[in-house]
């Protein structure tokens, strides 16, 4: 992969090598309208439940958990393993998020949860050899077809709510706010003004280092490291603050004579990215000010990626995006496309 050129940033021929990415981010809200169209009738007909606890397994199963566990009435489990605990019986409720048309061990799961009298509720394609196994009397299928787990994810949630199980979730203001980010993110607002390409920068030359001080906000900070990694091939951590910390300790003074030009892999600084979406506690903002301090101390670039508005899933959704746009962007300054 080339050397990071911002000029790409801005060039239609590069930016025209990754509109296939750039498209699919586009159209999260879009997908997630979709969805949420086509599952509107069974979601209505869910009626309040009460089961012994709630099973969840598959693509997104432990967003599901880290939205529920606060507010969820009964035992949360997020089960990612071949079929199901050998407690799980008639009185519990399984959810299954397949949006891909499911796995071989999550079929096994389904056909588990089946074969022992369970409530199931699963988001899959209703044209697959999951929801084959998924038919009973006590299952809802909500259909999806554009293989989006986050949209996917967010039926189950909304399905959740109408049993009174979880939060409620307004899935249409979730599309709105991804929708958003991409106006935000567009390929055609210029590096001034767009946090995506913003970002891309500041971690050109740079080892990231991601970190959300909430449960959501630090499940975010794992996906969008995955996507560093996955666009440019090279290190990208997300951990607690305190694992940061000892990497920001470990960051030589920047050398102010030295050539650029001659900056080898090993000699890349990090650089710290928070992802914050304004539900941390007191003992949050104590870690985070600690490893902004700590950063500054170091002469380490910090940026920070901020959604305070709308419902915990739609910070969610927005942190996400415009970090996957942040990667994208830093794939595209790579020209990563043209391997």
């Amino acid at each position: 992969m080339d050397e990071f050129d911002d000029a790409r940033l801005e060039d239609p021929e590069a930016l025209q090598r990754s509109d296939g990415l750039l498209r699919r981010l586009a159209g999260a809200g879009a997908r997630l309208r979709i969805e949420h169209g086509s599952a509107s009738e069974p979601l209505q007909q869910l009626e309040p439940l009460r089961p012994r606890a709630v099973i969840a397994a598959g693509t997104e199963a432990r967003l599901i958990r880290a939205m529920l566990e606060p507010t969820c009435p009964v035992p949360f489990v997020a089960w990612p393993r071949h079929g199901l605990p050998g407690w799980v019986g008639p009185l519990d409720l399984v959810v299954v998020v397949a949006p891909e048309g499911g796995t071989p061990d999550l079929v096994a799961t389904v056909h588990e949860a089946v074969r022992r009298g369970c409530s199931l509720v699963i988001a899959c394609p209703p044209v697959s050899s999951i929801a084959e196994y998924a038919g009973s009397r006590a299952t809802t299928l909500l259909p999806t077809s554009t293989e989006d787990p986050l949209a996917a994810a967010a039926l189950i949630l909304g399905a959740l709510a109408q049993l009174q199980l979880g939060p409620a979730v307004d899935l249409l203001a979730v599309a709105d706010a991804m929708d958003a980010v991409a106006e935000e993110c567009s390929p055609y607002v210029d590096l001034a003004a767009n946090p995506g390409k913003d970002l891309a920068l500041g971690m050109a030359d740079a080892q990231p280092l991601v970190w959300g001080g909430s449960v959501l906000a630090a499940r975010a900070s794992r996906r969008v490291a995955e996507a560093i990694r996955a666009a440019s091939g090279r290190p990208a951590l997300a951990a607690d603050a305190e694992a940061l910390l000892i990497v920001l300790d470990a960051a030589q003074a920047r050398d102010p004579f030295a050539d650029p030009f001659e900056q080898t892999v090993t000699d890349r600084r990090p650089t710290l990215l928070v992802l914050d979406d304004g539900h941390g506690d007191e003992m949050v903002q104590v870690a985070r000010n600690r490893l902004v301090a700590m950063a500054e101390g170091r002469d380490v670039r910090v940026n920070v990626v901020q959604h305070h508005d709308g419902s915990e899933l739609a910070r969610y959704a927005a942190l996400l995006q415009t970090g996957f746009y942040a990667a994208a962007y830093l794939e595209v300054g790579l020209d990563g496309s043209a391997r």
